[in-house]
């Protein structure tokens, strides 16, 4: 099962993506933040596999959200997807973009991690 967190502004995106996400078997959306500084504390709280985050959001962005939660060891596991709103990824383009890496992060979470084959450990 991968868990992941929702960080956007956007209501109706946060909604959208966990209707999407909840009817799928192995994915289970275990919170949602309108804006980085809820993102920062979320993935503390709640751990999650992979974070799907919006660049701009109110009061702290999603870059510097990304960074604080990438530089805290305790979330060193914790998987960022970077959705950004300029040029030709529009709001209508996240979803789509969120989808394909998130497709990869459930290729990811199959694999084992013991360093056996298909783990991609050397």
């Amino acid at each position: 099962m991968i868990r992941v967190l929702i960080a956007d502004d956007q209501s109706l995106v946060r909604a959208g993506f966990t209707a999407l996400l909840d009817a799928r078997d192995d994915i289970e959306v275990v919170g949602e933040a309108s804006d980085g500084t809820g993102a920062v504390d979320l993935a503390r709280k709640l751990r999650p596999d992979v974070i799907l985050m919006d660049i701009r959001m109110p009061g702290l962005d999603g870059l510097e959200a990304t960074r604080q939660i990438a530089g805290d060891p305790e979330l060193a596991s914790v998987r960022i997807v970077i959705a950004p709103r300029s040029g030709s990824t529009s709001t209508s383009r996240r979803p789509a973009v969120w989808r394909e890496r998130l497709s990869g992060e459930r290729h990811r979470a199959r694999r084992p991690r013991d360093g056996g084959p298909g783990s991609g450990a050397r």
